[in-house]
């Protein structure tokens, strides 16, 4: 789904915008992710069950289904092939998708610390803002619509997700659809990750990164990032820098980021753009939390 709204560049400063990946950046949501699946498995009478370090290696792969897929295919005995497994893994992850709503509905997600502070502080820059998620729709709004204010949907300029590209992070499409529906510059904007595979996925569309890790990918490899913490920190609970320049900060905030951009343009990106494939979902408009988005 997206929203375009085309704003004006904030003066004085190399920074433009802040593209957000959704799950595990805005809110803790991977755990509830995690017990979702094995609900799901269970119902369907399954004997499989994704254990917090099991579910962590299986990150490295974006996308339910294909989450799904990969395990099923490394299972001994399969529980089916072919086409039977590809069904099988949608019957599952719808499953799974309908006990993560009722999960969110029963149970409010927070927010990792720091996402509400440097939200606003770049609404008040006149800093654009975006978010970019291999996650669904309906996954942004229960999220979103759970942990931010009811106004949220007009915070974003666009909010991209899988039902708009064809391939999901790691490949860096769901950013150039950011990038193309905006017009910003790749080097105006920094994107805000979690996972290797979002990492990639910016850098590969020319974007600098700040990777703020949780449990599930703290050991992960987030080669060619900015900026690697713990999250985002706040004035009175400082982050953990496990990789990168912080130039002395405790905390993201807008300086930070700009300095992060600026320090990007100077040095020139230290990773290979990839050549733009023909990713983008185009002719149908979808309605989401008073967004639209062509799909």
């Amino acid at each position: 789904m997206n929203r375009v709204r085309r704003g004006e560049m904030p003066g004085r400063s190399a920074l433009r915008a802040l593209i957000f990946d959704l799950d595990g950046t805005i809110a803790d949501t991977e755990e509830v992710h995690r017990r979702a699946f094995n609900q799901a498995f269970a119902e369907h009478g399954l004997s499989w069950e994704w254990s917090p370090a099991e579910y962590a290696g299986l990150l490295s792969i974006s996308g339910g289904r294909e989450r799904i897929v990969q395990y099923a295919r490394q299972s001994v005995p399969p529980p089916s092939h072919g086409a039977q497994l590809i069904e099988l893994a949608r019957r599952l992850h719808s499953a799974k998708s309908a006990h993560y709503a009722r999960m969110l509905a029963d149970q409010r997600v927070p927010l990792r610390p720091g996402v509400l502070r440097l939200l606003n502080e770049a609404r008040c820059s006149g800093i654009r803002l975006a978010i970019a998620s291999s996650t669904s729709p309906a996954n942004v709004r229960a999220v979103c619509d759970g942990s931010l204010p009811g106004d949220w949907a007009d915070w974003f300029d666009i909010v991209a997700t899988c039902d708009v590209v064809d391939t999901k992070k790691p490949s860096p499409a769901v950013y150039w659809y950011v990038l193309e529906h905006t017009g910003w510059r790749a080097g105006e904007c920094v994107a805000i990750e979690d996972t290797p595979n979002g990492n990639r996925a910016a850098l590969g569309a020319g974007l600098a990164t700040v990777i703020t890790t949780h449990a599930f990918t703290r050991d992960g490899d987030f080669d060619g990032a900015s900026l690697v913490v713990d999250g985002l920190g706040d004035p009175d609970r400082p982050f953990e820098v496990i990789a990168g320049n912080a130039y002395g900060c405790d905390h993201l905030d807008v300086g930070l980021l700009g300095r992060i951009v600026s320090a990007a343009k100077a040095c020139g990106p230290g990773h290979v753009t990839l050549a733009r494939p023909p990713a983008t979902r185009r002719g149908r408009v979808v309605a989401v939390a008073g967004a639209t988005s062509t799909g």
